[in-house]
């Protein structure tokens, strides 16, 4: 077994292309992060430019990452977490919130960004009761991200398998949802799953904005509607309030009145 806290180096063939803006760097700059590059930091004025409310949409989205993560801790006793398209480290990352509630709590991370691989180390700040790990795989490789995540995750008891803001660099809706539906299979009754995204239907300037974005040589990242969100969720038992702007799951009380943002989210137990 790989010791969880020595990841693997970037192979020889993982170059960091900063001639391209990436989806994680500048999300990470939109989050008031420091790992991203011109590059990205000019696709991010771009798309702020013509959509300001992106900031709001991307820290909403850690936000609701947070209160998930809460309430899986402390209300449905979840110790495992495999989260898919972690991304670079910010504030509030699952690991830091889940040991902080749970420091028995062991996490799985996922991503195949050689930056993020670079960063690993920054993530693997376990606990000394929890464990995390890293997995160098794709969102569309499930069968290795399984076989990976069980290296450190026992696949036999109750995970919460996280898929934020995720699911739209899968362009076509029926393999997102085979690929949802494949994680979900290898989990047993009791898991759970959080998912959210970019949510068309609701912003037109939003959609411009994620046009023009996809449009700028960045790998694409496809909004869905809402129902389409909803779907990932097929065959599992929703949690109040169901699917809904991210800003309005479980609002921290005495909370300011939440806007509606175009990211829908939800969570869900499987039976």
């Amino acid at each position: 077994m790989t010791d969880p806290a020595t990841p693997p180096e970037p192979a020889a063939h993982q170059k960091i292309d900063t001639s391209v803006p990436h989806s994680a760097r500048i999300w990470n700059y939109w989050l008031g992060g420091k790992d991203n590059y011109p590059v990205d930091e000019q696709a991010g004025d771009a798309y702020t430019a013509v959509f300001p409310g992106i900031v709001t949409i991307a820290r909403s989205s850690r936000a609701f990452l947070r209160r998930t993560l809460t309430y899986l801790v402390t209300e449905a006793g979840i110790r495992q977490f495999l989260d898919v398209g972690t991304g670079l480290p910010t504030a509030e990352n699952t690991h830091e919130v889940a040991q902080r509630l749970a420091p028995e709590a062991r996490i799985v991370y996922v991503d195949n960004d050689p930056m993020v691989l670079a960063h690993a180390r920054a993530l693997l700040h376990s606990s000394a009761e929890g464990a995390t790990a890293y997995v160098d795989a794709d969102v569309t490789d499930p069968d290795r991200i399984l076989a990976v995540a069980a290296e450190t995750l026992d696949l036999g008891r109750p995970t919460a398998l996280i898929l934020s803001n995720i699911l739209g660099h899968v362009a076509d809706h029926d393999q997102a949802r085979s690929i949802v539906s494949r994680l979900m299979a290898a989990l047993p009754s009791g898991s759970h799953l959080v998912v959210d995204d970019g949510s068309l239907g609701v912003d037109p300037v939003f959609e411009q904005a994620q046009a023009a974005y996809n449009d700028s040589g960045a790998v694409p990242y496809n909004l869905r509607t809402v129902e389409e969100i909803t779907a990932f969720f097929d065959g599992l038992e929703l949690i109040e309030p169901g699917v809904v702007p991210v800003t309005r799951w479980r609002p921290d009380p005495g909370s300011p009145a939440p806007e509606t943002v175009a990211e829908h989210g939800g969570l869900a137990r499987k039976p």
